[in-house]
């Protein structure tokens, strides 16, 4: 029964958006709400989700809780390991998500600036 609680909670696409990015890189809610431009209650619903059943695990840095992929949950289903390491790559929006990623890294942004930006944000709870 577990595995079909696992595929089932695959069957998302934002929570596919969200495992393509931890994969690569330890993000807070803040980083995967601008990367992923969803609101942090999406966001935080999607990561509660992924956390119960295991796939992702936390680790808190002062006031910031980092999401990363749990290894053990890739050891005990080898086909998510395939599905996020090869198949994810392939689509167009996975690829884009990598790419916006990528440049964030690069720019030196840190979930402070992050969190200001959202906060500036028309429409944000913040206001």
């Amino acid at each position: 029964m577990e595995l079909v609680q696992l595929l089932k909670g695959l069957a998302d696409v934002t929570r596919l958006r969200i495992l393509n990015l931890l994969n690569q890189e330890k993000l807070c809610v803040c980083e995967l709400e601008y990367l992923l431009e969803i609101n942090q209650s999406n966001a935080s619903r999607h990561l509660n989700k992924l956390w119960m059943l295991k796939i992702i695990t936390n680790e808190k840095k002062a006031q910031w809780v980092f999401y990363k992929i749990d290894k053990n949950t890739l050891e005990t289903y080898p086909f998510l390991k395939q599905l996020l390491n090869k198949e994810l790559e392939k689509d167009q929006q996975f690829q884009k998500d990598t790419a916006k990623l990528k440049e964030y890294k690069k720019s030196g942004m840190t979930c402070e600036n992050v969190k200001e930006i959202m906060c500036l944000k028309p429409g944000s709870s913040s206001n």
